[in-house]
Formats: structure tokens, sequence, C-alpha cells
């Protein structure tokens, strides 16, 4: 790689793309594809952090692009029967999930983005995209609110740092549910294995879940092996996961680390506290990709009977924003 820092236009794989670049270091999102940020790469070391659609992948990815880079999911996970109410309006989505009987992760993640600007200069490389829904968009059928929702991805030196705002741009208020279905490479070295992986996250219970993947309401006890997750880290593997946690940030931060014991290095995922649960699914133990998902609320929230503050369930008055900022890089541990 050439020791510069740019933001352009270019194809990934056939897909409109925007790229960064600062040196070794680069990223790129499809604002065709729900704005998915596809890839981030170290090139100096060949890590590649973020899973990536093969060649012959492209078409199955774009008509489901739930499982590679980093996709927008609004409002995110399970709805049972694909309906819920709230605040005398009654939402209703598409049934696809067939085998729940559930509406699965939204609309955002699918749908066409803007690219509203991109620019770079000797700190940093940006690319600044938006999407507003309106009654003129076919996303108002199943959510009649008009909002925009901005996503600006940021690279430097301080590695890959994402911001989402959502803000309500119709008259009633809107509830904001929202995730990022995170797909990270496991491992991310060329020459690493499975084995070489430590995983860690700061969640706190693990929410008891029906057959339909909903949760019941109550929690269950962690295995030891999840204890070890979320204190000194184990390898990710171990067990399937498809799990429903609570977020309970450590040292007044709420973040997943994939460490590469081989190599002494490990990449850092430092969403926020303003997300306060995690969805953690490991492909049935694939070996290869694992999706720490950070998520405002809990799974088929309107229709848990808990407190708001309790499951995450926000919602935006006229006019207001939610913000996040998040961060994706890597530390040094030798």
């Amino acid at each position: 790689m050439s020791n510069h820092v740019s933001a352009f236009e270019q194809a990934y794989q056939g897909e409109p793309a925007v790229w960064l670049r600062y040196h070794d270091l680069e990223a790129v999102v499809l604002p065709g594809v729900g704005a998915n940020l596809i890839a981030y790469r170290d090139h100096a070391h060949g890590y590649s952090f973020l899973r990536e659609p093969q060649e012959n992948e492209m078409d199955d990815f774009r008509a489901s692009p739930g499982t590679h880079g980093i996709p927008v999911l609004f409002p995110p996970n399970r709805y049972e029967d694909g309906t819920f109410t709230w605040n005398g309006r009654t939402y209703n989505f598409p049934i696809n999930e067939l085998a729940t009987n559930n509406h699965l992760h939204g609309f955002l993640h699918t749908i066409v983005w803007d690219v509203d600007y991109y620019e770079a200069n000797e700190m940093e490389s940006r690319v600044a995209l938006s999407v507003t829904i309106d009654e003129s968009h076919p996303v108002y059928t199943y959510w009649p609110h008009s909002f925009t929702a901005r996503l600006v991805y940021t690279l430097s030196e301080r590695g890959l740092q994402q911001q989402i705002s959502v803000q309500n741009l119709g008259n009633d208020p809107m509830p904001m549910m929202l995730a990022f279905h995170t797909a990270l490479n496991a491992p991310f070295a060329p020459d690493s294995t499975a084995d070489d992986m430590s995983f860690k996250a700061t969640f706190g219970q693990r929410r008891a879940m029906s057959e339909r993947m909903l949760p019941t309401g109550q929690f269950q006890p962690l295995s030891d092996w999840e204890e070890q997750l979320k204190t000194t880290g184990a390898n990710p593997y171990t067990e399937a996961m498809d799990n429903h946690y609570t977020a309970a940030p450590q040292n007044g931060r709420n973040l997943a680390e994939l460490a590469d014991k081989r190599l002494g290095v490990k990449l850092v995922y430092d969403v926020g506290t303003g997300y306060k649960h995690w969805m953690i699914w490991n492909c049935e133990s694939s070996g290869t990709f694992l999706c720490p998902e950070p998520q405002t609320n809990l799974v088929n929230a309107p229709n848990v009977d808990l407190p708001d503050e309790e499951k995450g369930f926000i919602h935006l008055n006229q006019g207001e924003i939610w913000e996040e900022t998040s961060r994706l890089y890597v530390v040094n541990q030798l």
C-alpha cells in the first residue's frame, strides 16, 4: 500500500462503493446495500477484520446482507408475529423468518443510502451517508414516521470510528430501536487459526429465550465458559452461541475484544454505552467469524412487559436526535 490518506469512489466486486484509506488502513462502504461497511483491513499486517463476501457470493450478499461487514439493523432482531402496538399505533412488518413467524432485522440494511460527502486530509479520511424516510419511501408503509438516519465513518491513526444518529422529522413520537450486526473475522490474521482466538465482551445477564427466539422476560444462569467470556476472555467457539445479554460496561466502557494470542494483538470494538443489550452469535461455532451485535433494545421490546428503561425502548419526540459513537481499533499486547 502506498503511504497516503484518501477517500474515493471505486467499485467493490462490481458494487458502487466509497473507499477510505489512511496509510496501511483501508475501509469500504456500500451505499446501495444499506450503507454496509463491508471491509476494514490493515495491509501492513495482512489483517482483514470484517467478514467479506467472496467473489462468487455478491448476489447472495445483496439478497441477504445481514451476516457480512457491518449491517445497520432498524428495528433490530425479532418482532413477534411481525407486529407491535405502541402509542396508539399498530406497526406491521413482513414475516421474513417463517420458522418462528417473526419479522427479523428491519429495513435499513437492505435499502439504498445517499452519500452526503467524502473527504480526506493528512489526519483522516471520512465518508458520510444518510437515508431519509418519508411518505414517498416504500419503508413508510411499515414504519409510518419521517426520520433521517446518518452514518459517518472516519479512518485515522486511531482506527475506524463509526457515528450513527437518528432524528425524528415527524410530528408524532417515534420508536428508536437500532443495532449493528457486526461480523468479525476470527481469526483476522492470515496465518492464525480459530484456536488462537480469545473473545471477551462486557455483558451482564443472559436473557432466557423461547423456541421462537423471543425473550421470556426471565434470565438464565451463565455457563462457566460465559463467565470467562465476560472476564478474562475465552475461545469464542467453545459452544454454539446465539445469545441475548444485557450490556454491563466495565471500567466505563461497553465493548467486545477479539485477541490473537499467537500474535499478541487484540481488536477492540468499543461500541459505547448507548447500547443496553448485546446479541452474540457465532454461526454454530463456525470457527471463522462471530457477530457481537450492540443493540439499543431488548429483542421484541414493544411486546415485552418490562419498564422501557430496562428493555432499552427509546422514543424520539419531534426533532429529537439519538446518537452514539463506536470504534474498531487494534492494541498491541506484546
